[in-house]
């Protein structure tokens, strides 16, 4: 399991898994719990890169960022430190 805490957002952290590049068991915490389950399960198993392309950029008001921005950073964060491994 993964942990990002988030920033700029209603939600203070999302948790995921990641198994052969698929996400898996998206969990936020806080936020908008209705669109962030729904969220959750419209990417559950999709292909990380195709989350990240999908999400990422996408704003909440004039806050800079979204919670489906951070999962984005999220992802991509996670790609950086598997890659170190």
């Amino acid at each position: 399991m993964y942990l990002f805490k988030t920033t700029g957002t209603c939600s203070k952290q999302i948790t995921f898994d990641v198994r052969h590049g698929k996400v898996m068991n998206i969990n936020f915490q806080g936020g908008c719990h209705g669109n962030l389950k729904v969220l959750s399960q419209l990417f559950e198993g999709k292909d990380i890169d195709e989350v990240i392309n999908t999400l990422e950029g996408t704003l909440c008001g004039n806050k800079g960022t979204s919670c489906t921005d951070q999962l984005a950073k999220a992802l991509i964060l996670y790609k950086k430190k598997a890659s170190l491994r």
